[in-house]
Formats: structure tokens, C-alpha cells, sequence
């Protein structure tokens, strides 16, 4: 008969909780994973988070479901924020140089390359969250459960995070696939879905757990070999023409002029709360055309895509946010006529630079006493506290934004004036096509705001004023920041 080991019978001091709350000593006495094999898992999971975010991030503008965008936006961020975080743990465990943006192993690559060129919605949600997601989050929960938990301590810290957060991805995921996934589309897709499973497993899982050797050989990707390619057997070539789902029935629309509504002093802040709703809805095209600018921007620092796709899913969320303020004054969203007018144009014809030049020129615009802080005071002046809310947190994203274009847009140029230069040209590239879409038939320019107007008049159970209703200046030859707006008060 064996006889008890000492850990079993070892006491911390009156029973206190042993080694600050991290395990037990009897726990942390097994030896767990040696420092290389410990980077060897955490540079997969590392590549893994990477792929995920390149994935999600160059899907959201073709997606045409409204839900699926903001989602691909969140879970995109997300992906970004752990592979800072994997870098930062890696780079504190020996291992100079680091060897990050090395592919750890051909069928990793493949697969993930597989997914990206997932030609519809279906495939790709079920290979992005049934298969990688849930692969991932496996073999986190493994690495978790076989590492030293004190002497590992830092990367159990960071793997809990990201665990915890592949959860709610793979949850949400399960829940989308559930919706729009049936038996026939999972019969069809099939075929596909074995060759991401024989790919995981050539590559001894996502975790590379399943091979004993502490360097990763490649396998075959030539003609005849194993596995070969399907989807992605032509490079991916990424689509920049935003698409939305039939809840936006003019996408064209131009026939509301927010701004000037917005900032005109002769009208009452309670119906500007509805201007300024449209506004934050509209915002969805942010994400479509900032989603372009990190596709076809590579060779950047790390941080630069982190930095990025957190201003990229602020903006998903100020369109959230558009939409629940709308529900919660009683308002169908989508009698607001939600364009994509400036993400299509800009995609379609400015360079990546040119976006971001755009993009941090309105930004610009915000941050004077006239553009944010002035939304927020009208938020305030609703006498709405949700309006507040939301312009509140809206204004501070903006100023976050401004930040992150000085460190990575600002720079690429001699002064702070030469910047916004820039961007005021490639705005006025596209200043308005107002009548061209008109002309081609695309669109009427519906003026949509009395509708809209009326519709939270009823739900609040007063009158509509006759002047508000009347409202009826459109974007014809104008574009929507506040330049001319500031001049006009200004002057």
C-alpha cells in the first residue's frame, strides 16, 4: 500500500489559499510544458487569432446581412486584441528574434486560406466558427489544462481571456448557423468541410499539439498532393463593393441632408435626436470601406491593424447604437433610407490611402466645437437619456479616432496641414453623384425624413410641427461633413 505523497498532506498557513489563487502547490508540482514547446503552441494560436482577424475583417464589406457586418466587425477586433496580447507574452519568453509572421505550418495555411475564399455566407460562417473557432478554442482549453499553472502563470492570464472570448464568438456562430444554415446547405457544403478537417489534422490540430517535435515541418502543397486546394486553389482577391441585405431598399438615397438639419439653430433638439440616429446607423459604411483600407494596406506594423480595426468596430457599434435608439423611440430603421454611397465610391475609386485621407479629414471636422461636442449637448438637450448616452460615448470614440489617425496617417507626411490637404482632395473627388445616380435610375432621392418624423411623433404621442416635417434639403452637390456647415456658423 503507497503512502500519501507530501503534497497531499501540505497545509498553507491556517488553510489560506495557496500560491496567491492561482492553484494548488500539489497542482503546480507537475511539470507541465518547457518554455520552447510553450512558444511553439502560443506562436500557432498567435497565427491562428491572425488569420481570424484578415478573414473577418475582409468579409464584412461584401456581406450583405446588417447583422453579420457589425458581427464579423466585433469578433474581427477581438482576434486583433489577442494577437497583441500573444505577441507581447511571446516576446517575454526567450525568443529573439521572434519569428511571428512565419507560417507555423503549410496545412495551417491552407486552411485558413480555404476559409477566406469560402465563396458563400454559409461556408464561410461554418468554417470561420464551427471548425476554427471551436478548433481554437479546443486547443486553448487543452494548453490550459497540461501547462505549469505558476510557472506559466502570465499565459494561463492571456489564453483565460482569449478562451473566455472564443466562447461568445463560437456561441454567437452556432446561434447565426443555426438560422441560416439548413440540412440541405450542410449536405452540400460537406465534401468541403472534411477537407478543413483532414487539414487540421495534417497539421497536428490548430494547437500543433498532436506532434511531439518542437519545430513544425511543412507538408506538401503541390500538385497531387493529399489535400489539395479548392476555393482557395485562386488566390483570394477581395471584393470592395459594399452589399446590403433587402432591409436597405435605397442605398443610393441622397434626399436627407442630416447636417444641415442637424446644425440649423431654428429647429428643435427633440427631432434632431432622429438626424443624429441616422447618422450613427449610417455609419455601417464606415466599417465597409474601413475594412478595404486594412485588406489592401499590408506590410504595416502590427499595431497599426490592432489600432485600426478598434476604430473600425467603434464604428460598427455607432451604427448599433443608430439602431437602438430608433427602436427605442418607436421608429422602423429602415424608412431612414441607410446609404452606401460614400463606402461604394470611395472603394471603388480612391486608393486605400486616399480612404484614409477621407477618413481622418472628417474626423478632423469632429473635433472642433461645432462637430462632436456639439451632439452631445443636443443629445443632452433631447431631454432623451439614451440620445445622451449615445452621443457621450460617440464623441469620445471620435476623439480616440483622431488619435489613431495622427500616429498612423499623419506621419506619412511633412506637416499636419499637408495631411488634411490630402484628404479634403480625395473627398472633393467624390463630392456628390447626386444627379448621375438619379439619372441612371439607381435611386429618387425619396425624401424619407417626413415618414420618419411623424412615425416618432406618433410613438410619443404629440403632434409633428409642421416646420420640422417640411424639411427637405438634400446633398445635391454637397458632401456630408461639416466644412460648410462650420463656415456657415462661423460666418
Amino acid at each position: 500500500m503507497s503512502s500519501p505523497t507530501p503534497l497531499a498532506g501540505y497545509q498553507s498557513y491556517k488553510g489560506l489559499p495557496q500560491l496567491a489563487g492561482l492553484c494548488t502547490v500539489e497542482e503546480a508540482a507537475k511539470p507541465g510544458l518547457g518554455v520552447e514547446e510553450c512558444v511553439r503552441r502560443l506562436k500557432r494560436f498567435h497565427y491562428c487569432f491572425k488569420r481570424l482577424h484578415q478573414i473577418l475583417t475582409a468579409r464584412i464589406t461584401s456581406e450583405p446581412i446588417y447583422e453579420l457586418k457589425t458581427g464579423f466587425a466585433h469578433h474581427a477586433y477581438l482576434c486583433a486584441e489577442h494577437v497583441t496580447a500573444l505577441r507581447t507574452r511571446i516576446s517575454e519568453m526567450r525568443e529573439p528574434p521572434l519569428g511571428l509572421e512565419d507560417v507555423p505550418h503549410l496545412a495551417l495555411e491552407v486552411f485558413f486560406d480555404e476559409i477566406l475564399a469560402a465563396p458563400t455566407t454559409e461556408e464561410l460562417i461554418a468554417g470561420v466558427y464551427t471548425h476554427a473557432v471551436a478548433e481554437l478554442y479546443g486547443g486553448i482549453e487543452q494548453y490550459m489544462g497540461v501547462t505549469n499553472p505558476l510557472t506559466d502563470a502570465p499565459s494561463c492570464r492571456v489564453l483565460r481571456f482569449a478562451w473566455h472570448e472564443l466562447a461568445e464568438m463560437m456561441n454567437w456562430g452556432e446561434k447565426v448557423a443555426d438560422v441560416l444554415i439548413g440540412d440541405p446547405v450542410w449536405d452540400g457544403m460537406r465534401p468541403w468541410l472534411e477537407i478543413l478537417a483532414q487539414l487540421t489534422m495534417n497539421s497536428n490540430g490548430l494547437d500543433g499539439a498532436g506532434t511531439t517535435s518542437l519545430s513544425d515541418p511543412p507538408v506538401a502543397d503541390a500538385p497531387g498532393s493529399p489535400i489539395p486546394r479548392r476555393y482557395s486553389a485562386k488566390p483570394y482577391v477581395y471584393d470592395p463593393v459594399p452589399k446590403r441585405d433587402e432591409r436597405f431598399t435605397d442605398p443610393w438615397n441622397q434626399g436627407v441632408n442630416a447636417e444641415s438639419f442637424l446644425y440649423n439653430p431654428a429647429f428643435p433638439a427633440r427631432p434632431k435626436a432622429l438626424m443624429m440616429l441616422y447618422k450613427r446607423l449610417r455609419e455601417i459604411d464606415v466599417p465597409e470601406m474601413m475594412a478595404s483600407i486594412i485588406t489592401q494596406t499590408p506590410g504595416k506594423p502590427w499595431g497599426y491593424y490592432r489600432d485600426m480595426s478598434r476604430q473600425l468596430w467603434d464604428e460598427a457599434r455607432h451604427a448599433m447604437m443608430g439602431e437602438v435608439g430608433f427602436v427605442a423611440l418607436g421608429v422602423d430603421w429602415t424608412k431612414a433610407k441607410i446609404t452606401f454611397n460614400w463606402s461604394h465610391r470611395l472603394n471603388t475609386e480612391c486608393t486605400p490611402m486616399e480612404r484614409h485621407g477621407v477618413l481622418y479629414f472628417i474626423e478632423q471636422g469632429l473635433m472642433p466645437k461645432t462637430g462632436k461636442r456639439y451632439e452631445f449637448e443636443t443629445g443632452q438637450a433631447t431631454g432623451l437619456p439614451l440620445i445622451a448616452t449615445i452621443q457621450d460615448f460617440d464623441w469620445a470614440d471620435e476623439v480616440l479616432h483622431s488619435q489613431i489617425g495622427r500616429v498612423w496617417y499623419v506621419p506619412q507626411f511633412e506637416s499636419l496641414k499637408e495631411a488634411l490637404a490630402y484628404g479634403d482632395a480625395a473627398w472633393s473627388k467624390v463630392l456628390s453623384n447626386w444627379t448621375t445616380v438619379k439619372a441612371q435610375g439607381l435611386t429618387n432621392h425619396e425624401n424619407w425624413w417626413p415618414a420618419v418624423y411623424e412615425m416618432a411623433c406618433k410613438a410619443e404621442g404629440v403632434a409633428p410641427d409642421p416646420v420640422v416635417l417640411a424639411f427637405d434639403e438634400t446633398y445635391e452637390g454637397k458632401r456630408a461633413d461639416l466644412r460648410e456647415v462650420g463656415e456657415g456658423l462661423s460666418g
